[in-house]
């Protein structure tokens, strides 16, 4: 047990935050087990709704730093994925025209810097 009074508060508030951090880690981690849950019965429109719920709790958890960033937005293509595979929604890119190319759309040549007129010596 810590004896100085400012160890005696560091301990008080490790554990506060041990607390906040592993309810934060368990709603994710449900969070993630109920989307994979109902993609295997195939709820896609539970699916649908619960989605924006899950991306909050995961932007929560990854903003008080519980998660990493990285692991926030791999967590959530994944389930994102999920639901897509299971609706079948193919998204397809659009097609983009070509551009004409006038004189208006040339860019501009660089202007070139004049040369000083002092001498090297």
């Amino acid at each position: 047990m810590p004896i100085i009074k400012s160890a005696k508060k560091a301990l008080r508030q490790n554990k506060k935050n041990k607390k906040r951090n592993l309810l934060w880690k368990k709603k994710v981690k449900e969070s993630e087990k109920k989307i994979k849950k109902m993609s295997e019965e195939k709820k896609t429109e539970e699916i649908k709704e619960f989605l924006p719920q899950f991306y909050k709790i995961i932007d929560k958890a990854a903003k008080n730093n519980i998660i990493k960033k990285n692991t926030a937005s791999r967590k959530k293509s994944k389930a994102a994925k999920l639901q897509m595979i299971k609706t079948k929604i193919v998204k397809t890119a659009k097609k983009t025209k070509p551009v004409k190319i006038t004189k208006e759309t040339k860019k501009a040549k660089p202007v070139k810097k004049a040369k000083s007129t002092k001498k090297k010596k």
